[in-house]
């Protein structure tokens, strides 16, 4: 999502932090860049204010790294972390694949195979709406596992994740373009699983969904763990 003028239907402050939320966790920012007060509130059309409220809530999850004078900076990616996150999604987001799954209804079925044909039919045209879609068609799965505290570490850690998504998004997305990588990814394999009845298979499917990712994303951010 572009960032914009905020909505009246929610306060100003609410509405500041939900569109840079999103647009942290897809990727529209890149790492070490620096977010000043000043021009974030041109762009939302606000007062310093709810930009400031916006950035310190961010940064209190570990998205941004606040200066003294204010302004933000998005993290810089490192292998050690990327390493990290890694382990953790595919622990978490593995159990909420396998706790979810019995849950799925016939609808989210439907759905998650519709985001795979939408996957296909729009990869070339916007990868940003790819990683949207992406993340349409995991937390479909995580909401079904019922658990708030596993809903909740997930989306901190894929908040964590932007700023490689902005990596994935300069590096994945010519391959994808010229159709030498499945913009899917593992998510065919994921709905059979799924489809059959494996659960343990799907959680399996979606760590290495996870860890196809990470082994693109470490080739750019160098190997020697820093």
């Amino acid at each position: 999502m572009a960032l914009g003028p905020v909505s009246s239907r929610t306060t100003i402050q609410e509405a500041v932090y939900q569109q840079l939320r999103s647009a942290l966790m897809g990727g529209r920012f890149d790492p070490g860049q620096t977010l000043t007060i000043a021009s974030l509130a041109e762009t939302f059309g606000t007062s310093n204010m709810p930009v400031r409220e916006a950035l310190r809530r961010l940064a209190a999850e570990n998205a941004l790294e606040v200066a003294p004078n204010g302004s933000a900076r998005i993290p810089p990616v490192t292998a050690a972390r990327l390493d990290d996150l890694a382990r953790a999604r595919i622990a978490v987001e593995g159990l909420a694949t396998e706790l979810g799954g019995p849950r799925l209804s016939p609808a989210d079925m439907t759905l998650l195979e519709t985001i795979i044909d939408q996957q296909h039919a729009t990869a070339r045209e916007n990868i940003y709406e790819l990683i949207d879609m992406n993340q349409r068609f995991h937390f479909t799965i995580y909401r079904a596992s019922g658990s708030e505290v596993l809903l909740q570490l997930i989306d901190t850690l894929w908040l964590r994740l932007g700023p490689y998504m902005r990596l994935l998004a300069g590096s994945v997305g010519p391959l994808i373009q010229k159709g030498e990588l499945d913009p899917a990814g593992f998510h065919g394999v994921i709905i059979e699983a799924l489809k059959s009845g494996d659960f343990v298979g799907a959680r399996q499917a979606v760590g290495n969904d996870i860890r196809h990712t990470h082994e693109i994303l470490r080739n750019f951010c160098g190997g020697n763990g820093n």
